[in-house]
């Protein structure tokens, strides 16, 4: 157990630091209304977005590990507290500030894990059903035709529902990795959930750089959170045979939700009241908020945009 609570604590850090970053790159990129090979070749263009998906690679082998040797719902809470990491990143390397609001989700998320540490218990099965291999792999076919639908709308909703979707994607990806026969290349090549980590994984990460687009950084966040968060816990309770340790149910329960709870106070963290103009334009009725900066470089032209978690 030690082994993998570490190697999910490093991917956190990882996937902080490379949220930090990708948002940036994302909003160096054009604002795209449909997917095309375009988008993609702009985000590769930037360095921020790459080296923000290379500590998202890095921290995504290192909890293939902790996947294996935990929880579900231990991991799913660990990795997304990111968000706190990316906060108290985004203060030493962007200056942004923290609120109050902010420092009370810090503290409950470090709370949380700590109380949901405690009463995590043995991890359940990794096998499941053929069955179960290919509703993943039919979960990530639904989410990108959700994607294609909602890349062409903008403001609140879009960006809560891509976000959602993001989240949809990395929660396949972590049922996927925790089920799959790797015992060879061939069981690897002829297992749907293979083929789901790979859609789902990819498909994430277009529907997130899609929603931080759109520049509404807490309905994004929110919806990814409840979905990558809840919905593999809940799968890997009910399905795959996850549990607490006898007699600390409570301790367990109260951890995770304290820590998503706190996640959830974070989301906010970034939307500060000078947002940059580019979000605000990106925004319909942005017109009708007062009028845009002007093009010189000033202090608004240097402000950070909203960050969000991975």
């Amino acid at each position: 157990m030690l082994l993998g609570l570490t190697t999910a604590l490093v991917a956190t850090v990882c996937f902080g630091f490379g949220a930090v970053f990708q948002a940036r790159g994302a909003r160096s990129a054009p604002q795209a209304d449909r997917v095309r090979a375009g988008l993609l070749a702009a985000l590769a263009r930037s360095w921020e977005f790459l080296l923000g998906t290379v500590l998202d690679i890095v921290g995504f082998a290192l909890s293939i590990v902790a996947l294996r040797s935990l929880p579900l719902f231990l991991v799913q809470a660990v990795t997304n507290a990111s968000l706190a990491v990316t906060a108290l990143a985004a203060v030493r390397l962007l200056g942004a500030r923290l609120r109050r609001g902010d420092v009370t989700g810090i503290v409950a998320v470090v709370v949380g894990l700590t109380l949901l540490a405690s009463g995590s218990g043995r991890e359940g099965r990794e096998h499941a059903p053929p069955l179960f291999h290919w509703a993943l792999l039919a979960t990530t076919a639904v989410m990108l035709l959700l994607t294609l639908v909602l890349v062409r709308r903008a403001g609140t909703v879009a960006a809560a529902g891509l976000g959602q979707l993001a989240g949809v994607g990395f929660g396949v990806t972590s049922l996927a990795v925790r089920v799959m026969d790797a015992s060879s290349l061939v069981t690897v090549l002829t297992d749907p959930a293979a083929y789901a980590l790979a859609v789902g994984g990819l498909g994430g990460y277009l529907a997130y750089a899609l929603a931080l687009q759109r520049g509404t950084v807490t309905a994004a966040t929110a919806a990814g959170t409840v979905a990558e968060t809840f919905g593999p816990a809940l799968v890997g309770v009910a399905a795959l045979g996850d549990a607490a340790r006898p007699g600390f149910e409570w301790c367990a329960l109260a951890g995770f939700a304290v820590a998503v709870g706190g996640t959830f106070l974070l989301s906010r963290f970034g939307e500060l009241e000078g947002q940059s103009a580019e979000v605000a334009a990106a925004r319909p009725g942005s017109a009708d908020r007062g009028p845009e900066p002007g093009p010189g470089p000033g202090p608004e032209a240097d402000a950070e945009p909203a960050v969000p978690p991975r």
